[in-house]
């Protein structure tokens, strides 16, 4: 089995540093995190741009559903979604918008918290952990199931088994674990898809090409 920093520098080598999360505000990456789920990132930039630039915590909570549910509506399951942002919203309200106090709390209770709100699912909280307030929380998706199945990594096989199996190998560094998942993301949107496209792929050399 080939080691997580070894895969690391081989996807950072070949793609380099792919600027991830595209955002201007620590709300709108939650915002965002919360948008893209069960979507593709294409849908959610249609959303947020239909923000027309006024996207803040006062304005989600101001606005009635149905006008939140118009706005968002091109990421898919709006009225869910709507639910969602207006929880989570309340939640970082509640936290008074302050990012440096937020920062300083204990990641695992801060994590315990974010859980405990209403949309809000591992892969969402360790989105906002990570993007939003810059803290070494580990992103597990569909993508990182897929590659290290293939590769294979035996990792575990839920989230959390595969969250925790990263953090144990990597260091505990908050631009690398943003840079590997950006890196899984796009890898597998160019080669390890569905249906892998293995030519040129940087990983052949150490993936045994186990199709799913």
């Amino acid at each position: 089995m080939q080691s997580l920093e070894i895969i690391y520098k081989i996807l950072y080598s070949h793609y380099g540093d792919l600027n991830w999360w595209p955002a201007d505000t620590p709300f709108e990456v939650i915002v965002g995190a919360v948008l893209t789920q069960n979507t593709n990132w294409n849908n959610v930039e249609k959303a947020i741009e239909r923000f027309e630039g006024d996207l803040s915590p006062e304005r989600i909570m101001s606005l009635p559903a149905e006008e939140l549910e118009n706005i968002i509506r091109p990421a898919g399951f709006y009225r869910q979604k709507t639910k969602y942002l207006k929880a989570v919203t309340e939640w970082f309200i509640g936290c008074s918008c302050d990012i440096d106090a937020i920062k300083s709390r204990p990641l695992p209770e801060l994590r315990s918290e974010l859980l405990r709100v209403k949309g809000v699912g591992n892969e969402t909280a360790d989105s906002i952990l990570l993007y939003a307030f810059d803290l070494p929380s580990f992103v597990v998706d569909a993508y990182t199931m897929r590659l290290f199945k293939r590769l294979p990594i035996d990792a575990g096989k839920t989230y959390m088994e595969v969250k925790n199996f990263c953090e144990a190998q990597l260091p505990q560094d908050m631009e690398l674990y943003n840079h590997f998942h950006a890196l899984i993301v796009h890898h597998c949107k160019e080669h390890c898809k569905k249906k892998p496209e293995c030519a040129g792929c940087p990983l052949e050399v150490i993936c045994e090409k186990i199709s799913l």
